[in-house]
């Protein structure tokens, strides 16, 4: 049966962080293994850097060895107390590990300040280590339990070499994907979402990837402002061969809250394919028919076959009523126009306590699986069709954690588009085009 750790997903996070992002792996606990500062010393000497946890009743405290633990030689100890979610710690200085844990009945002095005695169940401390730690004036800790973990990179060599094939391989198949039944040579995927939710720098972040290097085209405003007022249709050369991918991304105007932002008929209009290449918009009203920007009689390749909406992930528990009013209005529209639609969350990496070991294994990360659940129940999409990104914005170099999450939702938006392409034969191309005029002709 496996050990597991008496830590929280919350407490595990913050001591990660806390100590310089590591992935902790336990070696030792008290209740399992015995409480003999012998049987400690046997499993955790020479396993480089750990980090002793002691449950008292009230306290999680600890020592964390910079060093290996190893027999007679000291190593920098650094002690910590962690309380609900602040963590506050003390340098303890050199100690050898037979004297931190009690070793041979070496017996706790003045000059100590710090020992935990396993055999006992009792850590002993000074009253100055005591008051710099925060806790209570009470200088004996009764141990409820005692775990001691090695700590390591939380990007280790072998994940980062396993995200590295992960997005060579993810590459190779986006620049060799054709669209469904060859219908179209590229699919357009359009990117909604309220002023600055990262629409512009998920373009910027995808041609960085098959560029090779961070690249900023598209302009990128602020959270209040954003800077997308025309609608940019973007198609990117891939900087292996120079050829352009099979895929467009379209930029458009963001949504805003109530007046202003993106019209309700463009939308409609760009969906149809009616609205070309840097057409500047106007909040106040949708583009005229005759309008130089105006295409009459758009083909199957001037529509959009994916809509993807394009959120902040830090604003989930933040969207207006008005906002989620608006995207449930929109996304009835979509599915009645028969257009296929997914989900993006941008700024994952701004989260609170997530590491950049979160994301290389972002399916089991415990806050943005309550965040992503939070955003179902307000907006109704389904998790599967929910993609999460951290796109560039101040790096100077690529990096390939970063660049699978930015493919695979990529990926994602192509998966759906070839959905949509084979749910419209071509002999009911104009049926679907007349389905989305009735949908604008009910809006007036």
């Amino acid at each position: 049966m496996a050990v597991t750790t008496r830590l929280t997903w919350l407490h595990e996070n913050i001591l990660q962080n806390h100590f310089g992002g590591k992935r902790l792996s336990l070696l030792y606990k008290g209740s399992v293994h015995g409480f003999c500062s012998g049987d400690l010393l046997d499993r955790c000497c020479n396993q480089g850097p750990t980090l002793t946890v002691i449950y008292g009743e009230h306290h999680i405290i600890g020592a964390y060895a910079e060093d290996s633990y190893q027999e007679r030689k000291s190593a920098s100890i650094i002690l910590f107390a962690l309380q609900e979610t602040k963590i506050s710690e003390w340098k303890l200085g050199l100690c050898t590990p037979e004297r931190l844990f009690c070793y041979d009945n070496i017996q706790y002095n003045s000059t100590t300040n710090f020992q935990i005695e396993l055999r006992n169940r009792k850590v002993i401390m000074g009253s100055k280590t005591t008051e710099d730690l925060g806790l209570v004036q009470n200088c004996t800790i009764s141990i409820q339990d005692c775990e001691v973990f090695r700590c390591e990179d939380l990007l280790d060599e072998r994940k980062i070499k396993g995200a590295t094939e992960l997005r060579k391989s993810l590459l190779s198949a986006l620049r060799t994907y054709e669209p469904y039944g060859s219908l179209v040579p590229q699919i357009r995927i359009l990117l909604l979402g309220p002023v600055g939710a990262g629409k512009s720098s998920f373009f910027n972040s995808v041609r960085s990837v098959f560029q090779g290097h961070v690249t900023h085209q598209a302009l990128v405003g602020t959270n209040r402002t954003g800077i997308s007022e025309k609608y940019r249709t973007y198609s990117i050369r891939d900087g292996k061969d120079g050829k352009y991918l099979p895929f467009i991304l379209c930029d458009s105007l963001g949504l805003g809250e109530k007046e202003g932002g993106l019209c309700r008929d463009d939308i409609l209009y760009i969906l149809n394919g009616n609205i070309r290449d840097r057409y500047q918009f106007n909040p106040m009203e949708s583009i005229k028919l005759g309008h130089r920007d105006y295409i009459d009689s758009p083909s199957l390749k001037d529509r959009i076959h994916c809509v993807a909406f394009v959120f902040d992930t830090n604003s989930v528990e933040h969207f207006s009523s008005q906002m989620i009013v608006k995207i449930k209005r929109l996304r009835r529209e979509l599915i009645n126009a028969g257009v296929v639609h997914v989900a993006l969350l941008t700024h994952v990496d701004s989260m609170d306590l997530i590491t950049k070991g979160d994301l290389i294994e972002i399916d089991r990360c415990v806050p943005l699986r309550s965040k992503l659940e939070e955003f179902q129940r307000k907006l109704g999409f389904a998790l599967s069709d929910v993609s999460v990104v951290s796109n560039y914005s101040s790096e100077w170099e690529l990096d390939p954690v970063k660049d699978v999450l930015i493919l695979s939702a990529l990926r994602r938006m192509l998966w759906a588009a070839d959905d949509f392409l084979e749910d419209l034969p071509l002999e009911e191309e104009g049926i679907k085009e007349r389905k989305l005029s009735s949908v604008h002709k009910e809006e007036n």
